[in-house]
């Protein structure tokens, strides 16, 4: 279910519940901010607060109120919710604590906050434990607190469960429109995904930036992406919070190459929604966002006047999303004439100081750099903080390059502080965004770049939890195979039994012992053998059952195939170098299932191995429509298996020339049905 929030978010009248100066404060500061509706308060006293006259009990107001503020206890608050979801209030923010954030070692808390959703039935709730929220473009603020917010006309939205994160978020002097602030809490209720599409519906919004700590209803937040993206509002997650689940799991190496953090990083890139690492590069993404929304590409032009910042930038863009594609003929021929021939000319562009201050002359070499393919223009300006007028010339010419050129413009200070609030808002107001900092503007620039369609299909829900039990390798080739993934022929037999079970085989040949996950490490695996020496290889192994199987040969690369469940985003399909290299070089990408086969291509070119898929300096490449084949192979045994299925891993899978074979297999169960598809033979784990 999601709420209508409108009332609650933009309230044509606030009450108050409660006294002392936290309640104070709301009164406050919506009268500080001009808020035109109306303003009441509840408090037995019957006193008077900044003007505002108070009624004794709820049942007293005048009317049922858009917005409510309880600045009561938490038992309290559970009646007070009761009483105005009753008298058809729009919404309540719940500041008190003591519910289901708290400790306790009885239920008392968790109960008490199951009594306050209860009590609210239909009407929204923000909370508990939360300060509320700051709607700067109608002046309503239900917040106890200060805050750095000014009216603005439109801007961006902000959401996080830290208050303390919001206050000093809103305390930004970078000249950002921020048009709402508003802090989730224990999100008993209503979700921070449900809050973001209620604002989807303000036209005032321009961006959306959230802090997550964890995103819960995996299919809320996906319907979120794609409302934002049919709205044409970007969206930027600032995502914290690293569980360990993916750490405990011991029996594959993709538990422990994909992360606690890799669920979360797929499925905001399905999502098409950036993420961004710090507060400093999600304040500069929300800027750009703001003034230019999404860029069409990743493509970036840089100017400044010296050698130094035109390195430093070609440097520090290394380790973001972003490049810097070489001059076009018809660009050199505009600078050559712009410049003269002193400057050697490049992107990065160091234009050095012969046009310093000449406004026409700075717009006319600025202009080659604004082409069509280009994404975002950065003109690197650093203000004296002993004069900034001095380079209002250079303000100009931004501005001007702005508005002949059409394209996204961004003025870069390299030092977060060399941008004077004052300079930022004039730019702002010209289309131009001013980005604090040259690494956070990089940030930026790259997350603003990586805004995206989200997928049409939400992630793969996971079945119910149990615990894993490990199939048979030959039972989980015989999965895959039933697939499509192609596996080596093999035969299961038991010691003694072996060097007979090979006749028909071609050797040469591997050797395991069944029911061992990692072979390598356990001194389950024997290669390179023919059929005379199986008994003896097997004599120096633990079990008494065994696979025996024809090697492949020709590989040109091992690669690593895996998914793993993460009860918070699904099902992680990770590939990665296999092999002897998969713990030693730690070279995945992760995709949420289900995957489209040119998501899962676009995973594999991410990849350092990746260049002997293609044929490394002329030796033969893999093919890789097999490969991707392989792979999808496995991820539909994962959706038909889902309801069960704990994890899965080949590693590893051969890649030749003509094929990719399962080398080894690995599929973790939760319920293994009684004698399901399992042979009564020797390859049966015990």
């Amino acid at each position: 279910m999601v709420r209508d929030l409108s009332r609650l978010l933009c309230p044509a009248s606030i009450a108050v519940v409660g006294g002392g100066d936290w309640c104070r404060q709301v009164v406050l500061q919506s009268r500080k901010m001009g808020f035109a509706g109306a303003l009441y308060r509840v408090h037995p006293a019957c006193d008077v607060v900044e003007g505002v006259q108070s009624v004794a009990c709820i049942a007293d107001l005048p009317h049922p109120p858009d917005a409510v503020f309880l600045g009561i206890n938490r038992h309290a608050s559970v009646a007070a919710v009761g009483q105005l979801a009753a008298m058809g209030a729009g919404g309540v923010v719940c500041f008190a604590s003591g519910f289901a954030e708290a400790f306790s070692e009885d239920s008392q808390s968790v109960d008490l906050q199951q009594e306050l959703v209860r009590a609210a039935g239909d009407m929204p709730v923000l909370g508990p434990n939360c300060y509320g929220f700051v709607n700067a473009v109608d002046g309503a603020l239900l917040w106890p607190d200060q805050h750095g917010c000014a009216r603005v006309a439109r801007g961006v939205a902000i959401l996080t469960q830290s208050s303390n994160i919001a206050i000093n978020l809103t305390m930004q002097k970078r000249g950002l429109p921020v048009a709402f602030v508003v802090t989730c809490g224990n999100m008993a209720q209503t979700a921070q995904a449900e809050i973001a599409m209620a604002l989807l519906d303000d036209p005032r919004v321009t961006a959306i930036g959230l802090h997550v700590e964890g995103f819960g209803d995996v299919a809320l937040w996906h319907r979120l992406a794609r409302k934002a993206h049919a709205r044409g509002v970007p969206l930027v997650v600032l995502k914290v919070g690293r569980s360990d689940h993916a750490q405990r799991a011991t029996i594959s190496h993709t538990a422990s190459l994909a992360g606690s953090d890799a669920g979360a990083a797929a499925f905001l890139a399905r999502c098409g929604v950036p993420r961004v690492h710090d507060l400093a590069g999600f304040l500069e993404t929300l800027m750009l966002l703001h003034c230019t929304g999404a860029l069409p590409s990743a493509a970036l032009s840089s100017i400044s006047c010296s050698g130094g910042e035109a390195s430093l930038v070609a440097d520090v863009a290394v380790a973001q999303d972003v490049f810097f594609p070489a001059l076009t003929p018809d660009q050199k021929s505009a600078l050559a004439a712009a410049l003269g021939p002193m400057v050697a000319l490049s992107n990065p562009l160091d234009y050095h100081t012969y046009i310093w201050n000449d406004l026409p002359r700075m717009v006319a070499a600025w202009l080659p750099m604004a082409a069509e393919h280009i994404g975002l223009v950065l003109i690197l300006l650093d203000y004296p903080h002993t004069d900034a007028t001095a380079w209002e010339n250079a303000t100009r010419a931004a501005i001007a390059v702005r508005r002949q050129s059409g394209r996204s413009v961004a003025v870069v200070a390299t030092l977060p502080e060399l941008l004077p609030e004052t300079v930022a808002q004039e730019l702002l107001a010209q289309g131009v965004a001013p980005l604090h900092g040259l690494t956070e503007a990089l940030v930026a620039a790259g997350a603003a770049a990586r805004v995206a369609a989200p997928a049409e299909q939400p992630p793969l829900a996971i079945g119910a939890e149990g615990h894993p039990v490990v199939v048979s390798e030959a039972e989980a080739k015989r999965r895959f195979a039933q697939h499509g993934v192609c596996v080596p022929r093999g035969v299961a037999a038991r010691r003694g039994e072996l060097e007979r079970a090979a006749v028909g085989l071609t050797g040469p040949f591997a050797l395991k012992a069944l029911g061992v996950a990692h072979k390598s490490e356990a001194n389950a695996l024997r290669l390179h053998l023919d059929g005379h020496d199986l008994e003896a290889a097997a004599a120096g192994m633990a079990g008494q059952a065994f696979l025996v199987e024809e090697m492949v040969r020709g590989a040109v690369a091992e690669l690593l195939v895996g998914v793993t469940r993460d009860p918070a985003h699904g099902y992680v399909l990770t590939v990665g170098a296999g092999g002897l290299l998969t713990e030693l070089w730690q070279d995945s990408a992760s995709v949420l299932v289900p995957a489209g086969r040119d998501e899962v291509d676009a995973a594999l070119r991410r990849l350092r191995v990746y260049p002997l898929l293609t044929g490394y300096r002329g030796a033969p490449g893999a093919d890789i429509s097999a490969l991707l084949d392989a792979i999808m192979a496995v991820q539909d045994y994962v959706v038909a298996d889902r309801d069960a299925l704990y994890e899965v891993e080949i590693n590893p899978l051969m890649c030749t020339p003509q094929a990719a074979f399962a080398a080894d297999a690995l599929v973790a169960r939760l319920q293994e049905p009684p004698n399901a598809g399992e042979p009564d033979g020797p390859d049966q784990d015990t």
